[in-house]
């Protein structure tokens, strides 16, 4: 069996968790987002990562509902283990502690679906299953590296994280956490949903630099598959990146507002999607919210974000 790699360290106090603020965390950033009119779709993903430099890690930023991106997923995955470049997967979709390191190349889905401790109330399986399959099947490990939602609580009264931004940062991550909400959430849980999605960012950052570190993936590329608001360089995990760390974030699908410099703020790269069909987010979140207080979140369903 292979050595087990050590433990990552999650940067929040565990307790027990506001089950409500987390299932709402996935709305965060994208799930309200107005849907853009239908770009041009990657045609040639292989060719894209060819044209890569030697990163240390590389950050693909996508909408949790739109197929094209877990597509993408996979052909990333494809591309870069043909190479013999993927040292790593890390994901967003499964908490830190599961792993497929275990696992030869020839093992089931149901296999890697328990190695994760996957949580199918969290995360729907079969959108995410080819991309994690095909890190499998090269013999590339793919580790989870989301907080587990005991360590949510304690993140939201961690007034230390409001420092891990700047001022400015700070604000206009809060600013997102408004919009990402549609302007719904009560303003006394700005500051502790903030604090979530910041100790989130930080436990990404830690897990990519924790694998980089380790001499088993040197020279190679740790992939993150994680939603867009996640890979902001800006705002999210980048920010949490030690210094001598080389990494470049990818926005999965259509830009937003760009600089006059024509680029993305917040995104190295930006590669232009089919986009999901159009749903209305605010008018769902508006109703869980409405009927939050009777019911389980658990039973809220998976939303995108």
């Amino acid at each position: 069996m292979a050595t087990a790699w050590p433990p990552l360290k999650p940067d929040a106090c565990p307790a027990v968790v506001w089950r409500f603020f987390a299932t709402l965390c996935i709305f965060i950033l994208t799930g309200c987002a107005s849907p853009e009119p239908p770009p041009t779709p990657v045609t040639d993903v292989a060719l894209r990562v060819q044209a890569l430099p030697l990163l240390d890690a590389l950050l693909l930023g996508e909408q949790h509902d739109n197929p094209d991106h877990q597509r993408i997923h996979r052909e990333v995955i494809e591309a870069l283990a043909a190479r013999g470049a993927l040292g790593a997967v890390v994901i967003e979709m499964a908490v830190q502690g599961g792993s497929t390191l275990a696992l030869d190349a020839s093992a089931p889905e149901d296999a890697a679906r328990t190695a994760l401790r996957w949580d199918d109330q969290a995360w729907p399986w079969a959108p995410y299953a080819p991309a994690i399959m095909a890190a499998v099947r090269a013999g590339v490990v793919v580790i989870g590296s989301d907080l587990p939602r005991e360590a949510m609580q304690g993140a939201m009264a961690q007034a230390d994280l409001d420092r891990r931004l700047s001022g400015p940062a700070l604000k206009a991550q809060q600013q997102l956490i408004r919009s990402g909400h549609c302007d719904l959430l009560p303003e006394r849980q700005v500051s502790p949903m903030t604090r979530i999605q910041i100790a989130r960012d930080l436990a990404m950052a830690n897990a990519v630099a924790h694998i980089v570190r380790d001499a088993r993936v040197r020279g190679k590329t740790v992939l993150l598959l994680a939603g867009s608001g996640h890979v902001d360089s800006a705002l999210g995990v980048p920010r949490h990146f030690p210094p001598e760390l080389t990494s470049k974030s990818v926005l999965l699908g259509a830009a937003p507002a760009t600089s006059k410099a024509g680029k993305t703020p917040g995104f190295d790269l930006v590669w232009p999607t089919a986009s999901a069909p159009a749903k209305d987010y605010c008018a769902g979140l508006k109703t869980r919210l409405e009927r939050a207080p009777a019911r389980s979140t658990s039973r809220l369903g998976w939303r995108p974000a």
